[in-house]
């Protein structure tokens, strides 16, 4: 394939991806929200394939792996520090822009984290607003706009289903 269609068919199966990442954040339900978030990883992980990032690829079969771990309650401390583990190690590999790189990686152990400790609808939408906001920053430093534009409609959605939340659960 050309990179050209390289480029239209990741871009495509990413805005797929991106509509799960909003249904996570727009749910009200824990299940529902970890079954987007692995959809989610689980799509960027093929997308990445076209675009040949290899770390995407790894860094989301990670994400997935453990999304379907928390889906299914399976989430243990051991699997939580092994996901951290693993995370810190590929990512420190891989990491080819200083600081910069060093976001995602914070990114992915701090949703690890909120995945095992968390347990309840409110902190974990707050705790996908924190993951957003992280990508965000990410984005913007490599210059990534669609993506940081993306993402940014993701955490407002997530802001707007929090208030909702907090609104209708007092």
């Amino acid at each position: 394939m050309s990179f050209a269609w390289n480029l239209i068919v990741g871009n495509v199966i990413s805005l797929i991806a991106g509509i799960f990442i909003i249904l996570s954040m727009w749910v009200n339900d824990e299940k529902k929200a970890y079954k987007y978030q692995f959809w989610n990883a689980f799509i960027l992980m093929i997308s990445s394939v076209f675009f040949l990032s290899w770390t995407g690829v790894t860094t989301m079969a990670i994400a997935a792996s453990r999304n379907a771990m928390v889906y299914k309650d399976r989430l243990t401390f051991n699997w939580t520090v092994f996901f951290i583990v693993i995370s810190i190690v590929l990512g420190l590999l891989v990491n080819t822009m200083g600081f910069v790189g060093i976001l995602p990686i914070i990114a992915i152990v701090q949703i690890t984290l909120c995945n095992y400790y968390l347990k309840s609808i409110k902190p974990i939408k707050i705790s996908f607003i924190v993951n957003s906001a992280i990508y965000i920053i990410y984005f913007l430093a490599i210059f990534d706009i669609s993506s940081a534009a993306i993402e940014s409609f993701t955490a407002l959605i997530g802001v707007v289903a929090l208030v909702r939340l907090i609104k209708n659960k007092g």
